[in-house]
């Protein structure tokens, strides 16, 4: 039978089957020996050992449409990232970082800024305009007045997605409004430390039927960048698209060159200096790590 892993704690593998619903599993050795590990979202091929206590072996894997390493997921079809517009603030190199990952491994993404109530608009157009031309699509939620919620809800239909962001953003709040049936654990903000407590403990995907599954990650803070070289960076920014044949030099990376019409465009205010100061913090990065 084929079904979809949902979970993965301790070695067990909790595989969703639309016949007869969730079967507890084991890997078969042949994975182990061969350094395969199975992953939320991947598609397998079960063989039901206990038809009563839904018991299974995974028997073979079947082949991915993509793997992400953070979260460590398979298939997945869009990365949809939550951070709140107030408390706590969002921390955009974080958000870039988080883009950048997504890109690199072609997983559409989404932005989603949640807490709008408890945010000035003036801010809220701000990050809106910042990230516009980033190539996310973007949302502005509020589970206190339920703005925005039924829009970011139609960009789950049909689809496989992980959700990821800091905790404290709001992020399993959102999944319980739209999927009550997720029964996710609510994290309050410290109000000592104002920071989110770290509730999510492991990746699991919801099957919310119609083929529509929902991915929650354990909350991150920090996040390395992709492994390339500095020159490809630039490729990642699509704000950079329309003026980079027009830069003096060929090849130009936006840095130091004279007469780059990036750079142009960042002081006309057409390209976020955030953004920007961003890609350069992450051209320094890439830039200054050994090579072995």
């Amino acid at each position: 039978m084929q079904g979809k892993i949902i979970r993965g704690i301790g070695g067990f593998y909790y595989v969703h089957i639309d016949s007869i619903g969730i079967v507890e599993c084991k890997a078969k050795g042949i994975f182990r020996n061969k350094k395969v590990k199975p992953l939320v979202g991947d598609n397998v091929e079960v063989e039901i050992l206990d038809k009563e206590k839904l018991l299974g072996s995974i028997e073979n894997i079947l082949p991915r449409k993509n793997t992400i390493i953070r979260p460590a997921a398979a298939n997945v079809d869009q990365a949809i990232v939550i951070f709140s517009a107030s408390v706590p603030k969002p921390n955009l190199n974080l958000l870039d970082r988080f883009l950048l990952m997504m890109q690199t491994q072609g997983i559409a993404t989404v932005i989603c800024f949640n807490k709008k109530d408890d945010a000035e608009e003036e801010y809220l157009e701000e990050l809106a305009d910042n990230y516009r031309k980033c190539g996310s699509r973007i949302f502005m939620t509020s589970t206190v007045t339920g703005e925005g919620i039924k829009e970011f809800g139609e960009c789950l239909r049909g689809k496989t997605s992980v959700l990821a962001g800091p905790s404290g953003v709001g992020k399993s709040s959102l999944i319980n409004v739209l999927f009550p049936k997720a029964d996710m654990e609510i994290g309050e903000i410290s109000e000592k430390i104002k920071r989110g407590k770290h509730t999510t403990r492991h990746s699991e995907l919801f099957s919310l039927g119609d083929g529509v599954y929902l991915m929650d990650t354990p909350g991150f803070t920090s996040l390395g960048l992709p492994e390339m070289e500095k020159e490809e960076l630039r490729e990642y920014y699509p704000e950079f698209e329309e003026y980079k044949n027009t830069c003096r030099f060929l090849g130009c990376v936006h840095i130091h060159e004279p007469q780059c019409s990036v750079k142009i465009a960042l002081e006309e205010g057409k390209i976020p200096k955030g953004r920007y100061d961003n890609y350069k913090q992450f051209f320094d990065e890439i830039s200054s790590k050994r090579k072995y």
